[in-house]
């Protein structure tokens, strides 16, 4: 039920973002499951420890989109009213940000905006065209772009997707995820209307199942242009053998940005 009230509300809300005082140059959309949720610190009693490193402090230059389609100041746990139904901590999405910000190639007066869209426990199953996930996360990615700030229209600049850990639970599904992955994004860049929108897929660095080498050897043959990879093998993982770390999700965040900042020209 509370999945379900998030998905409406975030599909249904007016996005009255013409004219707002916040609004973004740099967007992002953040996608796929729990870690990119964001479990850093929210693994052990069932609450978050409530610890933002450094690198994931809030900023005037690093937006939210929220669940009811509003700009705001970004802020940890990122995904609250978002990813519905779990404990929520830190993910990569602020460290993120922070690294863009920071680098000599991003343009003076950026102000990133951050698009969470991230449900726990979802196979890509529940990614594809006309799933209710598939929905919301274009329509929030549609709203995120649909107003004009000082610097003029917000450009969507990547989609980052961090899945698969519940895709190990089945070999058939292992198997299927190539294709599913390639059909999520070509659907998307469809509706979207930008057929080389960048993605950058994270490798898994944990899985639910037994199936874990099958899903990683999968998202390694995707095959669509202009995709990136970034590993999280090797990253920290929490106690529960699923999640990272808070200090794994910081250094996650920065290895997305290095992916991002080496297509700029």
């Amino acid at each position: 039920m509370l999945l379900l009230l998030a998905l409406l509300l975030a599909v249904a809300a007016p996005a009255a973002l013409a004219g707002s005082e916040k609004t973004p140059t740099l967007v992002f959309i953040l996608a796929g499951q729990s870690n990119m949720g964001g479990r850093g610190g929210a693994t052990v009693g069932g609450r978050w420890d409530g610890r933002v490193p450094p690198e994931c402090a809030s900023s005037p230059r690093t937006l939210r989109l929220s669940p009811g389609l509003q700009w705001e100041e970004a802020r940890e746990p990122l995904h609250a009213g978002i990813d519905v139904g779990n404990v929520l901590g830190v993910g990569p999405g602020m460290s993120f940000a922070h690294a863009v910000l920071r680098s000599d190639r991003t343009p003076r007066g950026t102000v990133v905006g951050l698009v969470p869209c991230a449900q726990g426990g979802t196979p890509i199953a529940s990614w594809s065209r006309g799933t209710d996930l598939y929905d919301r996360m274009v329509a929030r990615a549609r709203a995120a772009v649909a107003g004009t700030g000082p610097h003029g229209k917000p450009k969507l600049a990547a989609i980052l997707w961090f899945q698969g850990e519940t895709d190990t639970i089945r070999r058939e599904d292992a198997l299927a995820y190539a294709g599913r992955m390639e059909a999520m994004v070509r659907d998307v860049r469809q509706d979207l209307g930008m057929p080389n929108l960048l993605f950058i897929q994270v490798g898994l660095a944990t899985g639910q199942g037994r199936f874990v080498d099958l899903v990683r050897k999968a998202q390694t043959a995707v095959r669509a242009p202009n995709l990136k990879y970034v590993d999280a093998k090797g990253l920290t993982v929490a106690n529960d053998n699923t999640h990272l770390t808070t200090q794994a999700e910081v250094r996650l965040g920065a290895m997305l940005a290095d992916a991002y900042l080496a297509t700029l020209h």
